[in-house]
């Protein structure tokens, strides 16, 4: 790693900070910009050095093709080509927002960015601090989540600077994100084992029932894959603490039984037992409906991981397609196999 940075925190309500956001960003520095999704480790897509600078500081490996962020759909032309009309029809309904296309990249596009692949995956965003600072730059920004590689997306500037101080130039603080999970990764360069079908990658806020009635046709949503897409590799969105999986049927019955003196954190969903519980150092109840859910969870987990516990519980979600992308996290995020779930 390079020498320790002075990790500014700027804050994007103050023109001084933004522009000197724009500034950093020009320069080839690394600056973490609010998204409604999560907070993003945003360099200029365009400059491989810059690039260069975000696998270093989360230390993720060179060959993880990153996201692209554009300030509006007009600009995908100047990153991808062969674009099929699938494509701008989905770009016309849900951008701005929580959907990332994967198409073929345009010849200019560094495979610093793609991780050395013949495609790139591009989005609008639905954060007005980051879209303004794309029309200010009028590049395209390449923005993982911001982050230390593998461990919890962050979704407001403090976690930012918890797991990056001193390894990135600034934080632009817009606030807590809205939606607060990283987007639905769609496949639309027509080479996957379905040919032309569109097919989900990365399980999102967008839905394959959404996404279907755009398109008319079916889309399909592999359970596994070995596409290389951001967050598709089996451990992942991590807390340091050991979290684990509870069945929301089982979790008050393992609760009363639990036996040793563990120090836990409960998140739940559903009513905890009554009275006092051996070794539950807090619990943390997260809304029932999904967007409440999704919103609050990754600032629930970091929550729960600045208590000191020795594990986290959570409660499952439920098993419905609509929660496949929290079930998705949770899943990569948990230190045992899914089918070892209490």
């Amino acid at each position: 790693m390079s020498a320790p940075l002075d990790t500014r925190l700027l804050r994007a309500d103050d023109p001084r900070d933004f522009d000197d956001a724009v500034r950093l960003l020009r320069a080839g520095r690394l600056v973490a910009v609010p998204t409604e999704t999560v907070y993003g480790l945003a360099a200029d897509a365009g400059d491989p050095v810059a690039v260069a600078r975000i696998f270093e500081a989360k230390q993720r490996p060179a060959n993880h093709p990153l996201i692209v962020h554009l300030a509006d759909a007009g600009r995908i032309d100047a990153w991808a080509r062969d674009i099929p009309d699938s494509a701008r029809a989905l770009a016309a309904a849900f951008w701005p927002g929580p959907l990332t296309l994967l198409l073929h990249k345009a010849a200019h596009v560094s495979p610093a960015v793609t991780g050395g692949r013949d495609t790139i995956g591009l989005r609008v965003p639905d954060h007005p601090v980051l879209l303004r600072l794309l029309a200010t730059l009028g590049g395209g920004l390449a923005a993982p989540s911001a982050n230390p590689h593998k461990r919890l997306s962050p979704t407001t500037a403090a976690q930012v600077l918890a797991g990056l101080d001193g390894r990135i130039d600034a934080v632009l603080d817009g606030g807590p994100c809205a939606v607060g999970l990283e987007s639905t990764i769609v496949d639309l360069t027509g080479e996957g084992p379905d040919g032309d079908t569109p097919r989900i990658l990365r399980a999102g806020p967008i839905t394959r029932r959404q996404l279907e009635a755009v398109l008319g046709r079916p889309v399909a949503f592999p359970e596994q894959h070995d596409a290389a897409v951001p967050g598709n590799v089996a451990v992942h969105y991590q807390p340091r603490t050991p979290l684990y999986l509870i069945d929301g049927a089982a979790l008050p019955s393992r609760l009363r039984a639990k036996g040793d003196d563990a120090r836990i954190v409960v998140v739940h969903r559903s009513e905890l037992p009554d009275g006092p519980l051996r070794g539950v150092v807090r619990d943390i109840r997260l809304p029932a409906d999904k967007a409440g859910y999704a919103q609050s969870m990754y600032d629930a987990l970091h929550d729960a991981d600045a208590a000191g516990a020795d594990a986290i519980w959570i409660e499952a979600p439920p098993p419905s397609e609509d929660w496949r992308d929290v079930l998705d996290r949770l899943t990569r995020a948990a230190s045992v196999d899914p089918g070892e779930w209490a």
